[in-house]
């Protein structure tokens, strides 16, 4: 009981740091920079390619044989597409709505409530991970958080320019990121069942981060910068990656 507190104190830790980083960037930056918001996305993505390649793969692949790896990575990747549907089809068009009635503080509030939603898988992860081992659990932990930062800007600028106060908007930028925690307790209880599960929770965890990775974070940055420095952030976070997950 008490390593299902750790994992999940230590999901909760993770997921609301990124984000409220991301909130006081959006607050305290006058005029948000896309070069450096690219930056920072295709980092997180080519940490997150690190992993995937170098600690999740192998460390499933050790537990169990492909069949079971590449079905959890499908089921991951499935996961990560309906979740993105779901928050696309309930929150785009009520966005929408407000926006055409230049109400950006029921905006920011709306997008806080769809990453709260797609956050809870990236906190499965995160308590699968640490069912694995300690440092294939921080790795995740760790590239989940610079993903979560340009959701706490996507989520603090519309709130900070409705007229909402500073304190309400890093409020509800930590709150997006309690669902993590939450995810990161239930990942935690299914993955101490067996060694078999743990497997599947590693793969699942793999998709999940590829289909972040290929269908958010690198289009993201493509869209917003069109130079080379998306490119360099993604080499640079995956050297780094490598040495991280070697440690």
């Amino acid at each position: 009981m008490n390593e299902i507190l750790k994992t999940t104190l230590l999901g909760l830790f993770f997921g609301t740091f990124g984000t409220t980083i991301g909130g006081i960037l959006g607050i305290v930056i006058k005029k948000n920079s896309n070069k450096f918001l690219s930056f920072i996305l295709s980092f997180a993505s080519g940490l997150m390619m690190s992993v995937i390649c170098f600690d999740l793969i192998p460390e499933s692949l050790g537990i169990s044989n492909i069949y079971g790896v590449v079905f959890g990575v499908l089921i991951g990747i499935i996961s990560m597409i309906f979740c993105d549907v779901i928050v696309q089809k309930k929150f785009n068009k009520k966005q929408q709505k407000y926006a055409e009635s230049n109400d950006l503080l029921k905006t920011g509030i709306i997008v806080s409530i769809g990453l709260a939603i797609h956050n809870f898988p990236e906190g499965l992860a995160i308590g699968s991970g640490f069912e694995a081992s300690m440092r294939l659990g921080l790795g995740l932990a760790i590239a989940i958080c610079l993903h979560d930062i340009p959701e706490g800007i996507s989520m603090a600028v519309p709130m900070k320019n409705g007229g909402m106060s500073k304190a309400k908007v890093i409020f509800y930028v930590i709150l997006s990121g309690v669902t993590t925690g939450v995810g990161a307790f239930f990942g935690a209880i299914v993955g101490s069942i067996s060694q078999s599960v743990i497997a599947i929770c590693l793969s699942f965890a793999a998709g999940a981060m590829l289909y972040i990775v290929s269908g958010e974070l690198i289009p993201e940055s493509n869209k917003l910068y069109k130079g080379r420095m998306s490119a360099v952030g993604n080499m640079i976070g995956f050297i780094i990656g490598i040495f991280a997950t070697q440690l």
